[in-house]
């Protein structure tokens, strides 16, 4: 897919919706974002990239919903080669 994907939320929707005017695109994106990392839909780096957040606030978010990061054996183990010089 080479084209951006436009979701529309009709403006009547939005005024009812329990969120600062102002916040309601973020909210949305982090909900998506959240979503999708959740159901093993998109990785971390494409979770923080949709949701348009660092990594440490991604996480946090995670962290506040108690919702596990997808944190494999393999990834700790390139990780400690990494941090000790071993790649």
């Amino acid at each position: 897919m080479t084209e951006d994907i436009i979701l529309t939320i009709p403006s009547s929707l939005a005024r009812e919706m329990k969120l600062p005017p102002d916040s309601i695109r973020e909210e949305l994106l982090s909900e998506l974002a959240v979503s999708l990392y959740q159901r093993g839909i998109i990785t971390s780096a494409q979770a923080c990239r949709l949701s348009e957040l660092e990594r440490y606030q991604f996480e946090e978010v995670l962290w506040k919903r108690h919702i596990p990061t997808h944190y494999s054996e393999e990834d700790l183990d390139t990780d400690i080669r990494y941090a000790t010089g071993n790649l």
